[in-house]
């Protein structure tokens, strides 16, 4: 089988990119695999902006596998279409009975980073109707699927993990020293690009409650905000000396810092039906990681994470185990090791690769 390559890949700096590089390696072990060509099926990488602009344009008019990295792609049409293609495109997914809601979502689209109507729509008909089979990487994306087209094929393969080089125990802890860490100090993380979706506020507000019910913690907030107007607002709570900033973070740094941390925060509300690398790479170096209650987490055990719930209880709960976790750091060096352990299991590159490689072959069986 000769396989067809449509994704980002470095420098480009997001998670696609990043994953299509390790998988691409892997597959080429299995057989022929060519960037940007054609083969007997073609595998393309369908994200929520505008990098894959013209991998979605070609996955329409030429049919293939889509992986969608993003179960939402409403905010992937507002940055690429104009206010009457977005509101037929729209009304293609939903009827036209749904055009004056499409137009009060494209005249309102400031909004959409946080505004659960974007996501609750998210206009996966054209994609997964067209292709011959759609790769999700948990249960609420292939739901999205359904939803949109009830006939499509859908593969769920988990999100895949490469493990990589980290710092040693002795540089961990040099490193940790240099950030006036103490080594009882819990070092909470948030990594990535910060959306409102990633719930920085609430992360804030909760170790604030924890810094005064006397958790001894430091936040790290590694990324760059993508609103200026989210991160302006966001001044006053940024400037206590007990949070650590950096921006974007070249490779060798990122793993510096996660080998430091002691627990990451991945909230995501509302959700695009995504399964985060980030979180991913976090418990397979054997970090517990804290989610947002979700069917995007399904898979994962319940004692291989933590879990906080969206809406009203989301900052007692996250600052509770803060809390916890700074006084009985045994506990969370026991939760990392399950997750790790579970990584290992379902996420192996070399699994992950092995079931594209037998799932896109079934396709040419069918044929």
């Amino acid at each position: 089988m000769k396989l067809g390559f449509f994704s980002p890949l470095p420098p480009a700096q997001t998670g696609v990119a990043d994953y299509s590089a390790a998988l691409l390696a892997e597959l080429r072990k299995h057989g022929e695999v060519v960037v940007n060509g054609d083969g007997h099926v073609a595998l393309y990488h369908i994200g929520n902006n505008h990098l894959h602009r013209e991998i979605y344009a070609r996955a329409i008019v030429k049919p293939g596998v889509a992986v969608l990295h993003d179960a939402v792609l409403n905010h992937f049409f507002l940055g690429t279409l104009d206010p009457r293609a977005y509101a037929e495109e729209f009304i293609y997914n939903y009827g036209e009975w749904s055009r004056d809601l499409a137009e009060n979502l494209w005249r309102n689209r400031a909004r959409s980073a946080a505004d659960p109507r974007y996501f609750e729509y998210p206009m996966l008909k054209r994609i997964t109707t067209v292709s011959r089979a759609v790769v999700v990487h948990n249960p609420a994306a292939a739901r999205a699927v359904a939803r949109h087209a009830p006939d499509a094929r859908i593969f769920e393969i988990p999100h895949l993990f490469v493990p990589p080089q980290i710092p040693d125990a002795v540089a961990t802890l040099r490193f940790r020293d240099s950030l006036g860490l103490n080594p009882r100090t819990l070092l909470v993380a948030v990594f990535g690009h910060l959306r409102e979706s990633k719930r920085i506020p609430a992360v804030l507000r909760a170790m604030q409650q924890a810094w005064s019910a006397g958790a001894d913690a430091r936040l790290l907030i590694a990324g760059a905000f993508a609103s200026s107007d989210l991160e302006r607002s966001l001044t006053p709570l940024l400037s206590d000396p007990r949070i650590i900033r950096t921006g974007h973070l070249p490779e060798p740094d990122f793993w510096r810092y996660a080998a430091a941390m002691d627990l990451c925060v991945n909230l995501r509300f509302p959700t695009g039906g995504e399964s985060s690398g980030i979180a991913i790479r976090m418990m397979g170096i054997g970090k517990p990681v804290v989610f947002t209650t979700g069917e995007e987490i399904a898979r994962i055990p319940a004692d291989a994470c933590l879990r906080v719930d969206p809406g009203a209880a989301e900052e007692e709960m996250l600052a509770g185990m803060i809390v916890w976790l700074a006084a009985d750091r045994e506990a969370g060096i026991e939760i990392g090791r399950r997750a790790a352990e579970h990584i290992a299991r379902e996420h192996a590159i070399e699994k992950v690769a092995g079931c594209y490689w037998s799932n896109l072959a079934s396709l040419l069986q069918q044929v």
